[in-house]
Formats: C-alpha cells, sequence, structure tokens
C-alpha cells in the first residue's frame, strides 16, 4: 500500500475528544494494548497528529503520528499498526515468518504467497481469513511487514501452503517510514531551538538573522568550521538488527520431518475402490493400497488356483490396469506387478508432519534437497542447495553453518523461476561437508538429498 509515494491531503493535530476516541478504538481492537501501553504509545501531554492521505491505488487512509513517527494508520474504520509500534510491542499480532529474500519482493509491492512461509516444527499461529498479523524474517523477532490473511490456517495446510497467503499493507522503509533519525531538541540539553541556534552562533559555526519577531533564519553555515569538518554521525542500530530471534533468543532444536507418500484415488482407479468404501479424491498409503488389492482379489476369487503367486484379470483390473496393448492377451499378473500398475496409475502426494504441528498434505512427490556444483568464472566452482525451506530448513542458518565448518562465504538469493523459494551459494565444492551437515547433523534421510556424489575426491596422500 505505502510502496509508492502517496498525496498528502491534510496534517492536522488531533483534538483531545478524537485522542479519547482513537485510544477507545485502539483498546478494543487491540485487547493487549492496556492504558498503560497507550500511554506510552501516545503519551497524553504530548503532540498526537493525524495525516489524511491518499495512497497510489487511490484509497483513503488516515496516519496516525508521534513525534514524526507514525503510530497506526487507518483504512475502512480498521485500525493498522506500523512496524515501529511493533518493534515496541512484537506480541501485539499473530506473527508469521519468511526469508530475507522474500521480504525483498514484499518491499516491491508484492503480496506473500504461502511457499514463502516457514513451517517450524511448532507449527502456524490459528488465525482466521481477514486477520492481521506481522510478517518477520527468520532469526529475527523484529516485523518487517503487516499483512490480512486470505484464509485460515486451516486453509493454509489444506491448500498445501499453495497460493496468496497474505495481503501485505505496509512494510520496513516503504514510504511510511521516515527516513534517517529523529532530532527532538527537547530530549537535548539546549530544550529550544532558539537557545540552539544562539549557541552555535557564539562558536561561529553559523550565522542566524531574525526576520520577524519570533522568526529566525540561518543565513550561513561555516562549512569549514573544524566542528563541522570533524563531526561524524553516530552509527544507527535499528531493532531490525537488534532483536531477539523469534524464539525469545533461545535456540529451538530442529527436528526432521515425518514425510508419508500418499496416493489418490482417480476417476480411472476407482472402480478398484469402490467396494472397499472408497471415494474419488480419497488418500491411501502404500500398505493401504496393497490392503484394499488383496480384499478386491480373495473377494472376487482371482488369486490362481494353480499358482498362487498369479492374479486372475478380470473386466475392471482390465480397465484399470492394462495397457490397450496388453487388453487381449495378458491374463495372469503377479502380485507384485499388480500393486506396482496400480500405485503408478494413481494420483501421487505426500504428507510433511513436524512434532507438534499440523500435517501438511501437497500433491506430487515431494521434492528432495538438491545439491549442485556449478563454475563461476574460469576456475572458481560455487555448491548451490535448493529446496531446504520443504524440510523445515533455515537456509541461512545452513549457509552460516556450513560458513563456519569451510570457511567459505555464503550467499542467499531467490530461487530462479520461483517467487518464495530461496537457494544457498557458498564458495567451493563444498558437498561433502554438506552431506555431513544434513545427514549427520539435521537427521535427514540420504534418499531425500540430490547431488552427494558430487563431492569433490579427497586427495592422494603422499
Amino acid at each position: 500500500m505505502f510502496c509508492k509515494a502517496f498525496r498528502v491531503k491534510s496534517h492536522s493535530a488531533l483534538k483531545s475528544s478524537d485522542r479519547k476516541k482513537l485510544r477507545g478504538d485502539l483498546s478494543s481492537t487491540f485487547p493487549s494494548l492496556t492504558a498503560e501501553k497507550l500511554a506510552e504509545l501516545m503519551p497524553p501531554k504530548e503532540d498526537l497528529t493525524v495525516a489524511k492521505v491518499f495512497v497510489h491505488k487511490g484509497d483513503a487512509v488516515s496516519i496516525y503520528v508521534h513525534n514524526r513517527n507514525p503510530i497506526i494508520f487507518e483504512l475502512g474504520k480498521n485500525f493498522y499498526p506500523t512496524v515501529y509500534t511493533l518493534w515496541r510491542y512484537p506480541d501485539l499480532l499473530p506473527v508469521f515468518t519468511t526469508w530475507p529474500p522474500v521480504f525483498e519482493r514484499m518491499s516491491g509491492g508484492a503480496d506473500l504467497m504461502l511457499p514463502g512461509i516457514l513451517m517450524s516444527s511448532f507449527g502456524l499461529p490459528e488465525v482466521q481469513q481477514g486477520t492481521v498479523c506481522a510478517i518477520t524474517l527468520v532469526g529475527n523477532r523484529a516485523p518487517v511487514a503487516i499483512g490480512v490473511a486470505t484464509m485460515s490456517t486451516k486453509g493454509m495446510l489444506a491448500s498445501g501452503m499453495k497460493g496468496k497467503g497474505f495481503n501485505i499493507l505496509h512494510t520496513y522503509k516503504d514510504q511510511l517510514c521516515p527516513e534517517g533519525q529523529q532530532v527532538d531538541i527537547k530530549k537535548s540539553s539546549y530544550k529550544k531551538l532558539s537557545k540552539f541556534l544562539q549557541a552555535m552562533q557564539q562558536r561561529n559555526i553559523l550565522q542566524v538573522k531574525e526576520l520577524s519577531k519570533g522568526v529566525e533564519s540561518i543565513v550561513e553555515i561555516h562549512w569549514k568550521h573544524p566542528d563541522v569538518i570533524s563531526f561524524v554521525a553516530p552509527e544507527t542500530v535499528l531493532p531490525l538488527e537488534t532483536c531477539e530471534t523469534s524464539d525469545g533468543g533461545r535456540k529451538q532444536p530442529y527436528q526432521p520431518p515425518e514425510i508419508l507418500s500418499l496416493y489418490g484415488i482417480n476417476a480411472k482407479m476407482l472402480p478398484l475402490f469402490q467396494a472397499s468404501g472408497h471415494r474419488k479424491g480419497d488418500l491411501l498409503t502404500p500398505n493401504d493400497v496393497r490392503s484394499v488389492i488383496i480384499t478386491y482379489v480373495k473377494t472376487n476369487e482371482l488369486v490362481h488356483s494353480d499358482n498362487k503367486n498369479f492374479v486372475t484379470v478380470d473386466p475392471i483390473i482390465c480397465d484399470c490396469l492394462l495397457n490397450a496393448s496388453e487388453k487381449y492377451d495378458l491374463l495372469l499378473l503377479k502380485w507384485d506387478d499388480l500393486v506396482t500398475r496400480c500405485l503408478e496409475r494413481m494420483q501421487p502426494s505426500h504428507r510433511v508432519s513436524f512434532p507438534g504441528s499440523s500435517p501438511v498434505v501437497r500433491k506430487g512427490n515431494i521434492e528432495a534437497i538438491d545439491v549442485a556444483v556449478a563454475q563461476r568464472g574460469s576456475n572458481k566452482k560455487v555448491t548451490i542447495i535448493k529446496n531446504l525451506e520443504l524440510y523445515g530448513l533455515d537456509p541461512v542458518s545452513v549457509g552460516s553453518l556450513l560458513q563456519q565448518r569451510v570457511q567459505a562465504s555464503f550467499s542467499c538469493t531467490v530461487l530462479p523461476g520461483t517467487k518464495d523459494r530461496v537457494q544457498v551459494q557458498i564458495q567451493g565444492n563444498q558437498v561433502s561437508q554438506t552431506g555431513k551437515l544434513l545427514v549427520e547433523h539435521f537427521k535427514i534421510p540420504r534418499k531425500y538429498i540430490n547431488g552427494l556424489d558430487l563431492a569433490g575426491k579427497a586427495g592422494k596422500k603422499k
């Protein structure tokens, strides 16, 4: 909403009656904002202003400002805290977490898609469609964006974490944020701007001229004055960089997910499963599929009388499992062949379950963590790691751990061809160390990792 410049219609001080009404509205909208917190957010004896603006899409928005910092904005009679307010009260809204490269897209005006949300072992906050939520980055508790949920948490999980998750209204460093540092002269030793200007003039740093009574103008600044030349602005340490991690400063142990292959019943395969009470779209494990097939064969007395390793092909098995060229010649199938053909013709899916959180079901087979080596320049190689998020792994943390192990620089970038996936790139052929980290440290089964055979060969011993 504020990714582009907006037009200010008016900017005025808030009347006492309007301030009282605002406090009441905020108290009812955000029950966790106690009277003490509201007094901190909007000190009774300090100025509070409201700016009425039109954003680039034409919406009228009221922005409430304290000490030149926006604290609350109102859109369509709904109130939303700014990221500044959430830095002070990080538990004001339900919190969802994403990756730094995804935030770069949000700050450019993109909404947050569900694949870009971190699925931790602690699950997702329970929210309803339309709930206002805060967005944080991995390893940082400070919110960087405000968004409205497009569906409930149950809907997100039911969708397989695909599609749009949040309509983003406001992000850190958008047009709503004031740039640089704000100086409050009242909190300085001068207390008043006139006294500060008088002191600077006495030190011959600048010249002030009184244009009219009570109106002074700086007419000259001595830029070569030693105090001006030697001045160095103090480093700005923003809450975004100093805030605790999203788990309150405590590192939570990673637990690998339980991954279960599932197979969906499609229209063509339905006749084989109807007698067992299943419907089109039902998801079954491989063992469930085998049990249904065994029951069907035995119920219809299809086990070959002379060789029990074979099953007689009846019209339903023929229509469901045989190719056109086989329908007139193939009369018997081995048990294993029968089950294999059945699984091949069903819709593959998978379920990912983290300890303590609701499982997520997605269509298709889960993508393996992909480890590859690419050439950069003439003799330089880099190792690229993809799909870590699917296993609940933080790409930044994985890159940092690898960096410590191999003493090489790394970076995280958006995976080409995607909007919300991140890849890790680290200097050199680090496949061997990557494999050890994933298999031994994170306990990811080898069958879910591709490319470990690309590890460089160890040098010969002299």
